[in-house]
């Protein structure tokens, strides 16, 4: 099956764009999507217990089994801003 990956700030500039096509084995959930960038990508691996994963717009777990045409998206943790 095929899922769409939307990633994020730090996560899109690891990955080195910002949009990714992947295709998966029937029955595979969003941890193993994430497995398959953390052997990748081992820099996104380190912030992988604070990353907000998303499905089709849904913030989601990743026992969440995916589904043929699927959006996931990939949030790392947001800093910065200032004082107003």
């Amino acid at each position: 099956m095929q899922v769409q990956v939307k990633l994020f700030a730090a996560a899109r500039d690891i990955v080195g764009q910002g949009e990714v096509s992947l295709q998966l084995t029937e029955g595979s959930t969003v941890g193993d999507l994430m497995e398959h960038f953390f052997t990748r990508y081992p820099q996104l691996k380190a912030m992988a217990g604070s990353l907000l994963l998303a499905v089709n717009r849904e913030f989601a777990e990743r026992t969440v089994k995916l589904q043929e045409g699927d959006e996931v998206g990939v949030i790392p943790p947001v800093s910065g801003g200032g004082h107003v």
